[in-house]
């Protein structure tokens, strides 16, 4: 009754407007009758309904007046020839959010891996959520190669969707904050990688070497010379800058097979969790190969050119004109390796020279990637060509031979678990320094017997053996 009165005051307001009080009792009229609605409808209708109607009116109308679009980006598995660290990033750092936003998960469990595995197929987008942006991800499997080569198996991809006005934020935030978590990730997981060259691409398993400096057969100012030198390779990168050198270190380990060279590479990547491209220079066939090879490494790795001795393609030039390379070097510094790999070329009828090998190690390719370490390895030192010795190549050279007595000791503790001393070290050192047997040699007589005693008993009888027959071959 009183909206209805309202409503006729109001109305015959508007009969008369011919003076400024009419068109005051109009706006009394029309006020009156807002509170009178407003009322009726906060006792009618519950407040939460209202603001529910009110925020879906309020999305209505911004959806209108925007009109945005859903856009997707394409991160493929290849970018250039390389392997796309994008793409990587987002393989480690989906598997989080799959198990949050997929109702079927795709698990697996590798070998000597110590957690689960979950991962994409490609059936399901993951959702994720970043501030306040909705962004979705799929993986499929594009028809396309990588490049104009074939290869091995079809290349995948990411589709990367979201609202078109949250672009830039995209762009400039969620990409790095993708890649940032995923080098976290990798820093917490710390599982250190083997990779191994096949054809064009580097595969990929876990490195389970147990290796370690402590439990390297080395004499211990040897090991600690080492490890000193790695720590302060990992702290001098303002040097290397500014001294305008990439920041990357050369290692040369020689000496006999059997004395730990391996290990040592093990142990190395286990202290400055490196992963490990261990590249046979036999399945390279021409420089270019050997560039694009190289340049598919990552950073904080070690390469690892093992028994460079036997490489022909690097020594051609030492085998064929060993005689004028000799007087080359004594005579001068020499730095036209370029020379003699053009005739390296010509006797081995092949396109891979030493050239394109000292060119990534100090030449204009050496400054691709950063925190790397170069180590190679080799029986027999003397016969590597002197251009692969020189400094800012070989930037330190290691002589691994054979086993004395402080570095059995270490053996000692790892076979038998002795600690400390024991009666039948003296004369186990004293042997030690008489003859000569590898760590590897040591390790597989002391593995002969669990005892320890009656271990380091027969051992003492193959030392005394051994000198026996060192001192009959000396005789004759």
């Amino acid at each position: 009754m009183t909206i209805r009165a309202s409503v006729e005051s109001i109305s015959s307001s508007f009969m008369n407007v011919r003076s400024a009080s009419s068109w005051f009792e109009v706006y009394a009229a029309f006020s009156t009758f807002m509170m009178l609605l407003r009322t009726a409808l906060n006792d009618l209708i519950p407040h939460q309904i209202q603001s529910f109607i009110f925020s879906k009116l309020k999305t209505l109308l911004s959806d209108r007046q925007h009109n945005h679009q859903e856009i997707s980006i394409e991160i493929t598995q290849f970018w250039d020839g390389q392997t796309n660290q994008l793409f990587q990033a987002a393989q480690e750092y989906l598997p989080a959010r799959i198990i949050n936003s997929c109702k079927s998960l795709k698990l697996g469990k590798l070998p000597k891996h110590k957690n689960v595995v979950v991962a994409m197929d490609g059936k399901e987008e993951v959702v994720d959520q970043f501030e306040d942006i909705k962004l979705k991800w799929k993986l499929e499997t594009s028809k396309n190669e990588p490049d104009h080569h074939k290869s091995l198996y079809n290349m995948q991809l990411f589709i990367l969707s979201f609202d078109e006005k949250h672009r830039d934020k995209v762009m400039n935030k969620y990409i790095s904050h993708v890649l940032n978590t995923y080098q976290t990730m990798k820093a917490e997981q710390r599982t250190i990688k083997i990779h191994s060259l096949n054809s064009r691409y580097w595969l990929t398993s876990d490195l389970t070497h147990p290796a370690s400096f402590d439990t390297l057969a080395l004499d211990p100012k040897k090991k600690k010379d080492i490890i000193d030198d790695l720590d302060r390779f990992l702290r001098r990168k303002d040097l290397y800058n500014k001294v305008g050198k990439p920041w990357k270190r050369g290692y040369l380990l020689y000496g006999p097979p059997g004395t730990g060279k391996s290990s040592l590479i093990a142990a190395m990547a286990n202290y400055l969790k490196f992963d490990v491209y261990d590249l046979e220079l036999t399945s390279v066939h021409s420089n270019s190969d050997l560039m694009r090879a190289l340049r598919d490494t990552t950073n904080r790795s070690i390469i690892v050119i093992e028994d460079i001795d036997c490489n022909k393609e690097v020594l051609v030039r030492s085998t064929t004109n060993s005689v004028r390379l000799t007087n080359s070097f004594s005579d001068s510094d020499s730095d036209s390796d370029s020379d003699f790999d053009n005739k390296a070329v010509e006797v081995k009828g092949r396109s891979f020279t030493l050239s394109g090998l000292l060119n990534y190690m100090d030449g204009l390719w050496s400054s691709g990637g950063e925190e790397r370490i170069i180590i190679f390895t080799t029986n027999h030192r003397e016969r590597i060509d002197p251009a692969l010795l020189r400094p800012g190549r070989m930037d330190k050279q290691i002589h691994l031979s054979f086993l004395k007595g402080k570095a059995f000791r270490i053996l000692a503790s790892n076979y038998l678990d002795i600690e400390g001393d024991h009666p039948l070290f003296e004369q186990i050192e004293g042997l030690l320094e008489k003859i000569q047997v590898t760590p590897a040699i040591v390790a597989e007589q002391l593995m002969r017997n669990e005892d320890p005693e009656v271990a380091l008993e027969e051992f003492v009888k193959f030392l005394q053996e051994k000198e026996v027959d060192s001192v009959l071959l000396n005789c004759e």
